[in-house]
C-alpha cells in the first residue's frame, strides 16, 4: 500500500480524540468572573481543529460552527476540560463534536458547560480542499454519534437551500 492511499483508510473516532485543559484566569473573565463566552469559543474552535487535523492528517479549516450550547457558567479560578472528535466525515468535511466540563479544581467535580457540533474542511499544501478519511464507529456511543452527525449534514444543506 502506498503511503497515499495508507492516509485514507478509515479511521475511529477514537483516532482524532482530544484532550484540551485551560485555567480560566482574570483576564478570561466578565464582571462577573464567568468565563467569556467568546473565550470559550475560541477554545472549543482550537480543541475541534486539533482533533479534525489529527483525524485527516493536514491542515484542517472551520468552515462553521453551526450549535453551541451555554449549560453552566464557568467561574474564574476553574478549570475547562475540552474533550473533542470527529463523529462523521463528508468528502472534505468532517462534523467535530466538543463536550465542555468545567472542573472544580478543589473537589475534582466537573459540570457539563457547553456542547458544539463545528465544521471542518481539509486542506491540501495547494489551500484547496483534500478529502478526508471516512470514519469507522465502533462503539455504540460511536455509532450514535456517526448517524446524528448524518442527520444535522442533512439539515444544514436543508438550511443553505
Amino acid at each position: 500500500m502506498t503511503p497515499a492511499n495508507k492516509n485514507f483508510e478509515p479511521r475511529t473516532p477514537s483516532e482524532s480524540s482530544t484532550e484540551m485543559l485551560e485555567l480560566v484566569l482574570p483576564n478570561d473573565t466578565n464582571n462577573l468572573d464567568n468565563l467569556l463566552g467568546g473565550r470559550l469559543m475560541h477554545w472549543i474552535d482550537m480543541a475541534a481543529a486539533a482533533a479534525a487535523r489529527r483525524h485527516c492528517r493536514r491542515i484542517a479549516v472551520t468552515a462553521a460552527m453551526d450549535s453551541l450550547n451555554f449549560l453552566h457558567p464557568v467561574r474564574r479560578g476553574e478549570q475547562v476540560v475540552l474533550k473533542a472528535s470527529v463523529n462523521r466525515a463528508f468528502g472534505s468535511s468532517m462534523e467535530v463534536g466538543v463536550k465542555v466540563f468545567s472542573e472544580d479544581t478543589a473537589t475534582g467535580e466537573l459540570f457539563h458547560t457547553a456542547s458544539a457540533y463545528l465544521t471542518f474542511v481539509a486542506i491540501g499544501e495547494d489551500g484547496r480542499p483534500k478529502p478526508a478519511p471516512p470514519i469507522k464507529p465502533e462503539t455504540d456511543d460511536e455509532k450514535r454519534r456517526f448517524e446524528e452527525a448524518g442527520a444535522r449534514r442533512d439539515a444544514r444543506l436543508q438550511h443553505r437551500k
